[in-house]
């Protein structure tokens, strides 16, 4: 793990990228990443989140500027702008019920090709995907979801990169600090090594590459 700023890590992430944010509606998203993503103007990016936010927060700071041109979710309802990019063809959005697009995450995080689910056999979201059969019930093949870089919030993160998070905000955050070619991360405190107990470190320093610095 390396202890950068914020306009460090911003720049390792080229125009065109996939990135995974943390976050459930603004709750446990990097906010600080976000802003600097916008200020360096990286656009044409492959987003996947929970969800489009809404305007002004969140993600949906990348919508507002137009930088994303893929969008992997699981809904869009709230956030207007992020709908009109969709209709007017924009950007592409790929719809995913929740609970299968965060065993896709996981799955790519553990090494797995996918998942087998029978959450939308018989629906649109069957369209194209493989169906297996087993014990003569239906399951959708759906494959694993990595990223180039994952940016992650936590509550706490110690001086090696162990982190812990509160409450909901924990949400999507460790399972895309594992999903992702490198981990970026902010973090509301930053404590010294042991701070942390070891069972309740959530995200394990060797997942995390870049630690952002506080101030």
């Amino acid at each position: 793990m390396k202890a950068v700023s914020v306009e460090e890590a911003i720049a390792m992430i080229p125009s065109g990228a996939s990135v995974m944010v943390g976050g459930f509606m603004g709750v446990g998203t990097p906010e600080r990443l976000l802003d600097e993503l916008v200020r360096q103007k990286k656009t044409g990016l492959s987003l996947i989140c929970n969800d489009a936010a809404i305007p002004g927060k969140g993600v949906g700071k990348l919508f507002d500027t137009a930088q994303v041109s893929r969008l992997t979710a699981t809904h869009i309802g709230l956030n207007p702008t992020a709908q009109q990019q969709m209709l007017a063809n924009t950007i592409a959005v790929d719809l995913i019920p929740q609970g299968t697009f965060v065993e896709r995450i996981r799955a790519g995080g553990c090494g797995l090709g996918g998942v087998l689910t029978p959450t939308g056999v018989g629906t649109l979201v069957a369209e194209g995907k493989r169906e297996i059969e087993i014990d003569g019930r239906s399951f959708l093949l759906e494959t694993a979801l990595r990223a180039q870089f994952a940016l992650v919030h936590a509550f706490l993160a110690d001086y090696l990169g162990n982190l812990a998070y509160a409450l909901t905000s924990r949400n999507f955050n460790p399972v895309m600090a594992m999903a992702a070619d490198t981990v970026i991360v902010t973090a509301e405190n930053i404590v010294p090594v042991g701070v942390i107990a070891p069972d309740h470190v959530i995200t394990p320093a060797p997942l995390v590459d870049y630690l952002i610095t506080n101030g």
